[in-house]
């Protein structure tokens, strides 16, 4: 069975705290063909320690650093994927885990031509790591006029195959993962979901998509500079956006 190279793009800020635990449910994948791009943004405490043992254990990790600290995770992201070797880029923040099984089950969707973008459900826990089953359930499929509505890939779960589309930029905008899966299902492919749940999700009230106001305009710049849409259509795609993001952070 062919196995491509998964490349996984992790951003770092002060993350010393969890790092270790998200890198290590990168190791217990049971898909083993993939390097981890653990991409330093100016952390100021023992980050990139941590990170630096693992790197000493495992010459699949590799630690990358940002010198542009945007208080935001673009950067970052960018230089992971610029720096990325694999077929495929899939992306783990510093704060969340996978489950054991993600990328064995992920990777044979791409054998559709079509599908150009896998991902699963996801399970928020606290902060402390308790899971409460607070599930994320995305739709089966997802094209880019549906993802108009709003981002339904929960972004530690979503991987991209560059062999279909190419290397996609990564904008420095919020919300920038958004705007990164719509550019890919721009081109006419669509997204697949495994219908299970691959990732935890840590919910931190200092998380930088905690202020649901600041989404609000985020969302709106994506629909009127990025994606470049009417005034008309902007408002029809945000109203669909706030409804499925309050029953989202209701969950």
């Amino acid at each position: 069975m062919h196995k491509p190279l998964v490349s996984i793009i992790m951003p770092m800020h002060n993350s010393a705290k969890f790092v270790g635990e998200a890198i290590t449910s990168v190791i217990n994948q049971t898909y083993d063909n993939w390097e981890l791009l653990v991409v330093d943004d100016l952390s100021t405490d023992n980050s990139v320690d941590i990170v630096n043992k693992f790197v000493n254990k495992d010459p699949r990790i590799h630690i990358l650093f940002n010198t542009r600290h945007l208080k935001m995770p673009s950067a970052p992201r960018s230089m992971g994927v610029q720096n990325a070797k694999g077929q495929l880029i899939a992306f783990l923040d510093s704060d969340d885990c996978w489950l054991p099984n993600k990328l064995e089950e992920q990777i044979p969707l791409f054998d559709n031509p079509k599908v150009a973008i896998v991902y699963s459900n996801y399970e928020k826990i606290s902060e402390d790591g308790q899971r409460t089953n607070r599930v994320v359930i995305a739709p089966k499929h997802i094209d880019y006029a549906h993802m108009l509505y709003g981002n339904v890939i929960g972004n530690l779960t979503g991987v991209y195959d560059r062999a279909k589309v190419g290397t996609i930029a990564i904008p420095d905008v919020h919300h920038e993962d958004y705007a990164m899966w719509l550019s890919i299902l721009k081109k006419g492919f669509v997204g697949q979901n495994t219908n299970t749940i691959h990732g935890l999700y840590r919910v931190m009230n200092s998380s930088v998509s905690s202020n649901k106001l600041n989404l609000l305009s985020w969302q709106w710049n994506i629909y009127r500079k990025t994606e470049k849409l009417s005034l008309i259509k902007s408002a029809y795609c945000y109203l669909h956006y706030a409804i499925n993001a309050y029953r989202k952070r209701e969950i």
